[in-house]
């Protein structure tokens, strides 16, 4: 996987949040990625650091097979995001509005990615997001 910060987020965002595809998404790693959420408690469903890609791989697929919360898919016309350029070309940051349908109406949740990326590939993740929202 090469390509520009869009492609690389949009790639990504695919295998994890819309697919949930832990295969998919660990491949956007590189073999000793990291995947960090320093946001959510050590003790949450979440994982809070995966070292590696095979960690990825199967904290995320142990995360996604054990779900409760399950709000559905977002909604992509409702979402939103602004990728971020730095002054390091293998960083970005994305900013993120996204945007569930619910019964009593839509609830946003809004979070932050630094991407890290070495030859293509997401080098390491920090994913900063409300730990309330993960079981």
């Amino acid at each position: 996987m090469s390509g520009s910060p869009q492609e690389i987020f949009g790639s990504y965002v695919y295998a994890g949040s819309l697919t949930r595809n832990a295969d998919a998404l660990a491949e956007h790693f590189t073999e000793d990625g990291v995947f960090e959420a320093p946001l959510v408690p050590a003790d949450a469903a979440f994982p809070r650091r995966l070292e590696g890609r095979e960690e990825i791989r199967r904290g995320m697929a142990a995360y996604y097979e054990r779900q409760v919360n399950d709000t559905g898919a977002p909604n992509l016309e409702k979402s939103g995001y602004v990728l971020h350029a730095t002054s390091d070309p293998d960083v970005f940051i994305a900013e993120i509005d996204t945007v569930f349908d619910g019964t009593g109406g839509d609830v946003t949740v809004s979070l932050v990615q630094i991407f890290r990326i070495r030859d293509g590939k997401i080098a390491r993740l920090r994913d900063y997001f409300a730990p309330g929202l993960v079981e």
